[in-house]
């Protein structure tokens, strides 16, 4: 079954002086601001692109981990993911730094890291992401 996301943005102004929101579709779950100043000086209370980049790589890698580590036999009790997506004005998206901290009863570390970093390479959203740097930090509890 092919399935489609859609999110739609209303945006009003020029990039300097503007301002939009986002929209969930698909889920409904919410609409969020967005507007140049966060997305070029950051902020705690308006999104940007690179952080709905950063809550899809975080949930993509974190599905496609769970997988793996179950394929594997040692399926994770919990797996808590972290994505730092990293954007330069003038140059764009430079990055995505995953860091994981997985509880998984019985898998050796050696294990643990390959099955990371195969999740890592070949989750959908990091395969989006062919274009930019991505690494990743885990660690076994």
């Amino acid at each position: 079954m092919t399935v489609t996301s859609e999110a739609t943005t209303l945006w009003n102004g020029g990039l300097i002086d503007g301002s939009g929101q986002v929209a969930f579709r698909s889920s409904g779950i919410g609409t969020f601001d967005v507007n140049w100043k966060a997305r070029s000086e950051g902020s705690t209370s308006v999104t940007t692109p690179e952080e709905l980049i950063a809550a899809a790589h975080s949930s993509c890698f974190s599905m496609a981990f769970s997988a793996a580590l179950a394929e594997n036999g040692t399926p994770p009790e919990s797996i808590d993911t972290t994505a730092s997506v990293t954007f330069t004005p003038g140059t764009g998206i430079t990055g995505s730094h995953l860091n994981v901290n997985a509880v998984v009863p019985g898998l050796e570390r050696e294990a643990f890291d390959r099955i990371a970093a195969d999740a890592k390479a070949n989750c959908p959203v990091s395969k989006a992401l062919a274009g930019i740097d991505i690494t990743l930090e885990a660690t076994l509890a």
